[in-house]
């Protein structure tokens, strides 16, 4: 009996590892696309809700990842947030058009001078990848049956940071905007209080202090905008993890619609 164990041991051990292995890669569900405008290229990769109904219009959430997740290989920037909306259930609940482009740049904004996020900047030039992150929203708009009334977007670190320059730039095409750790210069915001927010930050932020989400939310709710900011006490940088296990994300991100 005790040289049987090992070998039914072993017999697990490689039936399992053969089940593991017909299990398909994580993220699949997500389609790997290029968008193209002139010379240009941008990665991206698209999940879309199970099944379209005849007749109905989903919404569509743009991803902007972080700084870790640069490049071209059309994969790392589903390293942060693509299961939240590829979970089952959520992918269930919320039928939608989820879009992660990659960028290759530094930065989404072509800047890193801190300056522009303080009150009395300039308003910088938009970069190229952002534009072409626009012209990729609206080549979708053209390809799939999106409500235009429930474009949102999502952005952490340097995600958040052009998720607020987008929004600013751009406050008609969105109806909500999740910034995750961000940065803004908060005179910007007042182009923006038709738009609904909802802000997160680790308090304890050494790369990005929590007190440019405090004065985002600020700025906003000075303006009359519709926001919530959450702050995670005693987090560091990387709090997006939490942002995506507080319960009220999904349901306050998909009930936003424009007036």
């Amino acid at each position: 009996m005790r040289i049987l164990i090992p070998i039914l041991l072993a017999a697990c051990s490689i039936l399992a590892s053969a089940a593991y292995a017909s299990v398909p890669p994580p993220h699949q569900e997500y389609a790997k696309c290029l968008f193209t405008d002139g010379a240009d290229r941008l990665p991206y990769r698209m999940l879309s809700p199970e099944k379209i109904e005849e007749g109905a219009r989903y919404p569509l959430v743009i991803f902007l990842h972080g700084s870790g997740e640069r490049g071209t290989d059309n994969e790392s920037q589903l390293a942060h947030g693509a299961s939240l909306f590829s979970n089952p259930v959520n992918a269930s609940r919320y039928p939608a058009y989820v879009v992660f482009p990659q960028c290759k740049e530094k930065t989404w904004t072509g800047r890193v001078d801190e300056s522009i996020f303080m009150p009395g900047a300039g308003l910088p030039d938009e970069s190229r990848t952002e534009e072409l992150v626009v012209r990729l929203v609206d080549d979708l708009i053209r390809s799939y049956p999106i409500d235009l009334d429930r474009i949102y977007i999502v952005g952490i670190s340097m995600g958040a940071i052009a998720t607020y320059d987008l929004v600013c730039r751009y406050p008609s095409l969105f109806a909500a905007a999740v910034p995750i750790c961000g940065a803004v210069n908060p005179d910007r915001l007042e182009a923006a209080k038709n738009v609904s927010f909802m802000i997160f930050h680790g308090e304890e932020d050494d790369e990005i202090p929590s007190i440019c989400s405090r004065e985002a939310y600020r700025a906003l709710h000075s303006a009359g905008a519709d926001v919530d900011y959450v702050e995670f006490a005693g987090t560091g940088h990387d709090c997006w993890t939490l942002a995506f296990n507080t319960p009220a994300l999904l349901p306050w991100l998909f009930a936003q619609t424009k007036d």
